[in-house]
């Protein structure tokens, strides 16, 4: 595996972890992955129920940024980031902390992160990196961008309909080939080349990559990395709680199925009890405590997916559900960050020399 630049950072192992909430990718994940040459990330969403201090959701969220930030870079010297949802309520505030904690990297999705240039300071080395799921929205960003800020994407991480949590698909274009990440990654490529004289635009496949032949398979048509979540789930440096990881090793592939999230958007999760209850209506929520997503109305709500998604994390599977990719049923154990980027590389060069021209 070629490293590749983001910016001026040298990415050594072509793979960022993805950003996974509420409480999955922390510090402890993140800098594992870093440890090994990849991107290790820090997921904002929920951050504040996963530090409950003295505050309001929002100043926890603020502190318990700075601390998992503070905390990776204490366990490693590698490349940090921090993913922000453009749908979090508090989007402006997490994107300034972790600017001024001088994070090497911010990855944003969930929406268009129309606005985040306005964030960076003249001092700041922060790279910004949008993830879409479409090369309209990427040729859109790097439009406004350009005209509004005169900066581009130093990056852009593209996520197919094959990826674990919210989707940025149609229910129907999840199966469509014309949506596949295959089909998108060029189209992406081609818009980040029409700036090639200003800057150069890596460009990332995220969804569904499971294995050093996906990786080979996504280079070869113009990605300069891939971005993996699931696979990590299932890791000893994860820091969800081991409840959660086990019901990633006994999915089956049927059990992997698209729900409808309470904020508006088809969602990739592994079915459990808790997701029955949903579908029965068991599942009302009686208010909302911190209004942490955007467009979330709790009235019409079947549930508060903040609060859902950060008990499964903490091991309470009955009040709350996993998000997966496609290929989450192929975790059969917990293992280390180590073996896992060990048997991708070993993939990887097993697909080289297999399907390599040469």
């Amino acid at each position: 595996m070629k490293p590749f630049f983001i910016g001026n950072l040298e990415v050594k192992l072509p793979i960022i972890q993805g950003g996974m909430g509420v409480g999955i990718s922390l510090s402890g994940l993140a800098s594992a992955v870093a440890n090994e040459g990849g991107i290790g990330v820090i997921s904002c969403a929920g951050i504040g129920w996963v530090h409950k201090g003295k505050g309001d959701f929002i100043q926890n969220s603020i502190l318990g940024l700075k601390k998992e930030i503070r905390l990776a870079r204490e366990k490693t010297k590698g490349i940090i980031g921090v993913n922000i949802m453009v749908a979090l309520s508090n989007f402006a505030d997490m994107a300034r902390t972790a600017i001024e904690e001088e994070v090497d990297v911010i990855f944003s999705g969930a929406g268009l992160p129309f606005d985040l240039p306005s964030f960076k300071t003249p001092e700041s080395n922060t790279k910004l990196v949008p993830i879409v799921s479409s090369a309209r929205a990427a040729s859109v960003i790097c439009e406004k961008w350009n005209a509004k800020y005169n900066y581009l994407p130093d990056a852009i991480v593209v996520e197919g309909p094959k990826a674990g949590g919210h989707l940025g698909f149609k229910k129907e274009q999840l199966s469509d080939d014309a949506f596949s990440l295959e089909r998108i990654i060029p189209e992406v490529v081609a818009i980040a080349k029409r700036y090639k004289d200003i800057k150069d635009i890596p460009v990332i496949a995220a969804g569904g990559i499971s294995s050093g032949e996906d990786i080979y398979r996504f280079i070869e048509i113009g990605a300069s990395g891939v971005q993996m979540g699931t696979i990590f789930v299932t890791t000893n440096e994860c820091d969800a709680s081991e409840n959660f990881k086990q019901v990633y090793v006994s999915a089956q592939e049927e059990d992997i199925l698209i729900i409808k999230s309470p904020v508006g958007m088809p969602g990739r999760a592994i079915n459990g009890e808790f997701i029955k209850r949903v579908e029965a209506g068991l599942e009302v929520p009686k208010n909302c405590p911190v209004h942490c997503i955007k467009t979330c109305d709790y009235s019409k709500s079947p549930y508060c997916i903040m609060k859902a998604l950060y008990n499964a994390s903490r091991g309470n599977m009955k009040k709350g559900y996993a998000f997966a990719g496609i290929n989450a049923h192929l975790a059969n154990r917990i293992c280390s960050v180590k073996d896992v980027i060990s048997a991708l590389k070993q993939e990887f060069a097993e697909a080289h020399s297999c399907l390599s021209p040469e």
